[in-house]
């Protein structure tokens, strides 16, 4: 089956945003006798900070100038936690972030700025407070929804920590708060199909799936798929998977994965010098690539992907799942600009993680997910934020780096080029991560013919004219980037 993925995916710019923690809002009424953690506590205190959907809406006029035309949000079901990947009721917005109302608000307020909003469906597990467990709790052995979960014994132990004792029913990695559901059963099947037709009905543009590969089912993720794209064919669906899937991607389960090879590949050879070693899991790994390994790792990733879908992938280096990539870099702003400035230039759609934009920094989970200091702008890093901006306008006004073909040129001593080509038109991107200019012979072949004339888009050097196949003695700064284009 030949793969069929959303056209605006392709020319998409994200952003994601833990709800928590992105922005409160005066305009959601809360009821009376709640509260709130002070707003920028330190993140691993945990708790809640009072982040909300109007929050979002508030600051969209921030994203808009940012260049943003699609939001990836963090669960916003009701949930017992701040990250709330612990569903317990996957029909109702949490009321702490405005409910219904508020995500009616948002979807409304995006789309007439042309912003998609894409939702997190955790579907795998849900959580102790989840309808169903809750009556088998109550009821044990009693109740008709004993087979959506899959139990080993009684009495059961919700809250046990030990691991002599650990839970007595299947969770996700044995953790008691999070049971997993039964998709064997017909139920459950049913549920799951009817939530995600539901909120795309509601107005969503599209999903990102939790663990998708823990739902061993891939007849359950076709019925899946048929469902949302009946409710609206043009519908994203991405799925959290950390190394390479091809056969998800085949056309008749997702259209695109979360694409760690790629970003995790851009900060370890842009960052090579100040690189923190760290370890996620076996795909999520950083030390230094030199470029020929680095080449190797991207000409790998489209050549295991048609090309429809590697122009539908979400391209990121960091999440409310991995160190900040600043904290990553070692605090090299430098790397951070190169690796952002990659992943607008690459086929396939760049997620920036709020707060990246104006020098966030952390380490892992939960010291990604502070408070983003809307009150505190001395404390933003406004010479990144004016890169994050100016790298992602490249992208909104060059067509040809959203979705030109893709065609690696040089991969030595430090220098990474590749072009992109779309409707008779050309742009060449050449990377140089070492600190000394650099001076470049490009052999073009036939890629692009001779005659051709380029000029700087952004960079320092000049272009030049195509002679005998090749562009020659190209200047580019010391950690800095060159990018031309031929035509005006």
């Amino acid at each position: 089956m030949t793969p069929k993925t959303p056209e605006w995916v392709k020319n998409a710019i994200f952003y994601q945003i833990y709800p928590d923690r992105f922005a409160r809002s005066p305009r959601t009424k809360h009821v009376p006798g709640i509260g709130f953690k002070p707003w920028g506590s330190p993140p691993e205190e945990q708790g809640y900070q009072g982040g909300d959907l109007l929050g979002i809406v508030d600051r969209l006029d921030y994203l808009a100038k940012l260049n943003i035309n699609a939001i990836y949000l963090n669960p916003i079901f009701a949930s017992a936690s701040n990250h709330r990947y612990h569903t317990f009721d996957y029909m109702q917005v949490d009321p702490l972030l405005g409910g219904n109302e508020a995500l009616r608000e948002l979807l409304d307020e995006a789309h007439a700025r042309n912003i998609r909003i894409v939702l997190d469906g955790v579907f795998n597990h849900a959580s102790r407070g989840f309808w169903p467990f809750h009556h088998i709790l109550e009821n044990g052995g009693n109740s008709p929804y004993l087979d959506w979960f899959t139990i080993h014994g009684w009495p059961l132990r919700p809250y046990s920590s030990s691991k002599k004792r650990p839970a007595n029913y299947d969770a996700w990695w044995n953790l008691p708060a999070l049971p997993k559901l039964n998709i064997q059963n017909p139920g459950v099947r049913q549920y799951i199909l009817d939530v995600a037709r539901h909120w795309i009905e509601f107005g969503i543009d599209g999903w990102r799936l939790d663990v998708p590969e823990e739902i061993k089912d891939a007849e359950f993720w076709r019925q899946f798929r048929k469902t949302v794209k009946d409710a609206n064919p043009d519908a994203y669906i991405c799925g959290e998977i950390w190394h390479l899937a091809p056969d998800w991607l085949e056309g008749d389960q997702l259209d695109a994965l979360m694409n760690y090879p790629l970003g995790t590949a851009a900060l370890r050879f842009f960052g090579a010098k100040t690189l923190r070693k760290y370890r996620k899991n076996a795909e999520y790994r950083l030390k230094p690539l030199k470029p020929a390994k680095f080449a190797k790792r991207i000409d790998k990733l489209f050549s295991t992907y048609h090309w429809e879908t590697s122009q539908a992938q979400l391209n990121l280096f960091g999440s409310h799942d991995t160190p900040r990539a600043l904290w990553s870099l070692g605090e090299d702003k430098t790397a951070l600009k190169l690796c952002t400035l990659f992943l607008m230039t690459m086929p396939g759609a760049p997620c920036i993680y709020y707060g990246d934009e104006i020098g966030m920094s952390g380490a892992d989970d939960p010291h990604c997910r502070g408070a983003f200091p809307w009150e505190q702008e001395d404390a933003w890093d406004t010479d990144l934020l004016n890169f994050f901006r100016r790298a992602t306008s490249l992208r909104r006004d060059h067509p040809c780096l959203r979705t030109g073909s893709f065609h690696p040129l040089y991969r030595r001593k430090g220098i990474y080029a590749f072009a992109r080509k779309l409707d008779g038109k050309e742009m060449i991107v050449i990377f140089n991560r070492k600190k000394n200019p650099q001076q470049v012979t490009l052999a073009l072949d036939d890629i692009i013919p001779n005659g051709r004339t380029f000029r700087a888009v952004y960079g320092k050097g000049k272009g030049g004219t195509v002679k005998d196949q090749r562009l020659s003695n190209l200047e580019i700064p010391g950690r800095d980037a060159l990018i031309l284009t031929s035509g005006k």
